[in-house]
């Protein structure tokens, strides 16, 4: 996998330093995730908030070194969960889960880095700012809340070329001068790392097939 990873950026013409893999552990088995530690990925992201806290909580002590991503959407009312166990939490998409965000964070006296979850689709069933909005959004929580914004991160609509959706959160990291991009999963990481993913999220294409 890392050695995709690798060819696919020096193809593009960039380093693969400047892109992390992120596994993710969502409803693996515990044997997986313990194989994939021993081999040494310490990066991993979790789609919801209860179940990240069944695979990582006890780890922590074991692992201190783990990155762990909230990349599924969070509930307003697990602010507290999300602030205390993640590094990262992806999907930061409206002002009433920044308010929640904010007060956990002051609380806690931890600040998980934040992404906002763009809707690049404009998909009225998918969680995420529409494009038009943002670089309002962004300015609010900079302004409004003291976030340090890292990045954009999307999931492109399943009936449509990825490209174009990778192509559009390129743009508008770059408008913002944000640093960071998270976006490709296992079936288009490759296309988004030629676009400047820094960031891929990947399952079935690190772990293999789950069990049925």
């Amino acid at each position: 996998m890392l050695d995709d990873i690798q060819a696919t950026a020096q193809d593009a013409g960039r380093s693969p330093d400047s892109i992390k893999l992120v596994a993710v552990s969502k409803r693996q088995p515990e044997a997986r995730l313990e194989a994939a530690l021993t081999a040494g990925q310490r990066v991993f992201g979790e789609n919801r908030v209860q179940e990240a806290q069944a695979h990582w909580a006890e780890r922590r002590a074991a692992w201190p070194d783990l990155e762990l991503r909230l990349i599924g959407p969070l509930q307003s009312n697990k602010a507290a969960e999300a602030v205390a166990l993640f590094d990262v939490i992806e999907t930061l998409d409206r002002e009433k889960l920044a308010k929640a965000l904010r007060k956990e964070m002051d609380i806690q006296k931890r600040s998980p880095r934040l992404f906002v979850q763009v809707n690049t689709g404009d998909e009225p069933q998918k969680a995420g700012i529409a494009p038009s909005e943002v670089a309002d959004f962004v300015g609010r929580m900079r302004t409004g809340y003291g976030f340090a914004i890292d990045g954009l991160m999307c999931i492109p609509p399943v009936e449509e070329p990825p490209g174009l959706h990778f192509a559009l959160l390129a743009k508008l990291t770059a408008q913002l001068d944000l640093p960071e991009m998270s976006m490709g999963m296992s079936s288009d990481y490759p296309t988004a790392i030629r676009l400047g993913a820094t960031s891929v999220r990947l399952g079935t294409a690190f772990f293999g097939s789950r069990d049925s």
